[in-house]
């Protein structure tokens, strides 16, 4: 016996419901005596019927919107688990939680990125912004992580990774300049018709706890122990696009993250969003709170964070949102060995 395939039985039923309900108004203005008669009574009769097909067709108009925007719904969720996969709860010792809030409405992902991976040379960390938001951001965001999830582990320095991510999203960039450029396959653009650049945090967390970065123009992190201190390591680099990477890219050093201590990194969607008022929310103080009873749950960080967020701004920030949090669930580290790092950073 023949498959019946779904899909083609949906198709007909969707053609096929409405070329019926035609049918049955057309056979009884052809073959009703009620439909040519001028009295009341026929009146009523023909509106009847004329609002029961249109009532009809409206519900499955209706159905079949409902249906398409569950499979759009559907290739939304596969596409942002491909872009923001969900993070593992532990990585490596590491108690790991993400959140994501688009400026765009009805839209799950936009130009944030994230991801957190656990590497022979320790658990790196990606967290970067693009300019903008919208598809065009999720595209730029999705070259960049793809080019980090491989460089992670294939390259043994931090330097080494953020190179190849430059390449990637120069690559991206170049694509897009022909694509969007006039005169597309017939000569390269001579000006980059693509003006977009991203803001890129790396660290680097190693089996004691000792953290590293490079950091190209975006904000800091938080360190919460007790309350949320900031995680300095020093000059920042230019974001990636504009400019092409300096010759040397020396790693900073960030101190330690003792166990039982969070990590959360964040876009500056976070620290810009504003109220009526034109005030900033307070991202500094809304990490404190959240993380004042101890131990710190990363997963509740998030939650509480957002809630005020959305208190603050009270309607969608104007910008991407991005919040990750890690804690270290590792063996204690040593208190004097903090000091000492924090001493080389000083020295340095």
């Amino acid at each position: 016996m023949p498959r019946v395939d779904p899909p083609r039985i949906r198709r007909v039923l969707n053609l096929g419901l409405p070329v019926v309900w035609g049918a049955a108004v057309v056979t009884y203005r052809l073959v009703c005596p009620l439909a040519r008669e001028e009295s009341l009574e026929g009146r009523i009769v023909s509106s009847a019927v004329f609002l029961t097909v249109g009532a009809g067709l409206l519900l499955h108009a209706r159905a079949m919107l409902l249906r398409e925007l569950r499979q759009l719904r559907e290739v939304a969720g596969a596409a942002q688990n491909v872009l923001l996969r969900p993070l593992p709860p532990r990585v490596d010792g590491l108690t790991v939680a993400a959140g994501q809030l688009s400026a765009s409405r009805g839209a799950s992902v936009g130009g944030d990125l994230y991801e957190v991976v656990a590497t022979d040379h320790g658990v790196r960390v990606v967290m970067g912004d693009v300019r903008g938001h919208g598809l065009t951001a999720i595209g730029t965001a999705a070259a960049v992580l793809g080019s980090f999830r491989e460089a992670a582990h294939e390259e043994p320095e931090l330097p080494h990774v953020l190179r190849k991510l430059e390449r990637s999203l120069g690559r991206h960039l170049r694509e897009r300049s022909r694509a969007e450029h006039p005169a597309s396959g017939v000569a390269a653009p001579e000006g980059p018709v693509v003006e977009e650049f991203v803001t890129v945090l790396l660290m680097e967390i190693g089996p004691d706890g000792q953290m590293t970065a490079l950091n190209c123009g975006h904000p800091w992190p938080y360190r919460l122990s007790g309350r949320a201190e900031p995680v300095v390591g020093g000059e920042t680099l230019p974001p990636l696009g504009p400019f092409p990477l300096p010759a040397e890219l020396p790693v900073l050093h960030c101190g330690s993250l003792l166990a039982g201590e969070a990590l959360v990194l964040h876009t500056d969607g976070m620290e810009d969003a504003r109220d009526a008022a034109g005030r900033f929310f307070p991202l500094q103080a809304a990490l404190t709170e959240a993380a004042r009873v101890p131990p710190v749950v990363p997963r509740t960080v998030i939650r509480l964070v957002y809630a005020q967020l959305l208190r603050h701004t009270r309607r969608l920030p104007a910008d991407d949102a991005a919040l990750l949090v890690l804690r270290n669930d590792r063996r204690r580290v040593p208190l004097q060995q903090r000091g000492t790092v924090h001493r080389e950073n000083t020295m340095t």
